[in-house]
């Protein structure tokens, strides 16, 4: 793990209870029992959520700005890219503080369930709403309207990555709940990926189509879960909240 990546995995860890040397041991200690099935099958899951949201977070925002001049468009599309990165670290620094409200896993469920149904939009042939932009790859397959001016733009692409961010940071807390360690590196996957290759990732999910399907299954796996455990968490459900009024 590079240094940057170390950093933000260490913020992550702290967000979440570690101290800074105790990130380490908790990283350790999950990676060691990876032949368990089901810190194996966390892992996993968190891999294919990074992988298949940082690609979306690229489509997004370049078919939000494909109907601009070249000038602005790369402007609205380095913007994008660096709120997303700035995004993820705010959440993944409060991962504990969200994942600690009650009614929040509830909430987070929802939310992935709505991420599930415009990832199954995108993936469906025929949406050609975006002209597409030549920076990224595979964003005329959108189902997204091009934004008209450079401020509309700017604005969707905000709404975009906070919304993208909560998803991708809920998304990895959900599915290593139970692995502090795979939570840690999830998080510091997550700003990598947006990064360093979202773009690339992007190409190759409009290259292999079954890439984002399978990603769209493990979201809804993650999302029915939390909606699960938002009604019957016996500490943050919200049934055990109404109960203890």
């Amino acid at each position: 793990m590079n240094p940057a990546v170390f950093a933000v995995a260490a913020s992550a860890g702290a967000a979440a209870g570690f101290a800074g040397s105790d990130v380490w041991s908790a990283i350790a200690a999950d990676f060691a029992n990876l032949g368990s099935p089901a810190t194996l099958a966390a892992f996993v899951q968190v891999l294919l959520i990074d992988i298949v949201l940082a690609g979306d977070n690229a489509i997004v925002v370049g078919a939000l700005a494909a109907g601009l001049p070249p000038a602005q468009r790369h402007k609205v599309i380095a913007i994008g890219v660096v709120a997303a990165l700035v995004l993820r670290v705010v959440f993944a620094l409060g991962v504990s503080w969200l994942m600690g409200l009650v009614g929040l896993i509830l909430a987070g469920g929802l939310l992935l369930l709505w991420v599930a149904w415009r990832m199954y939009r995108e993936l469906r042939p025929a949406r050609d709403e975006s002209p597409g932009s030549p920076e990224v790859t595979g964003d005329q397959h959108s189902g997204l309207a091009a934004a008209k001016s450079f401020a509309g733009a700017a604005w969707a692409v905000a709404l975009a990555d906070v919304s993208m961010s909560l998803d991708n940071v809920l998304a990895v807390a959900g599915a290593a709940r139970e692995h502090p360690g795979i939570l840690i590196v999830g998080l510091a996957l997550s700003v990598a990926l947006m990064g360093i290759a979202a773009n690339l990732i992007a190409a190759y999910i409009e290259r292999f189509r079954w890439i984002a399907w399978v990603g769209l299954g493990v979201i809804l796996y993650v999302a029915v879960g939390m909606i699960w455990a938002g009604f019957v968490d016996p500490e943050l459900g919200v049934l055990a909240a109404a109960a203890a009024r």
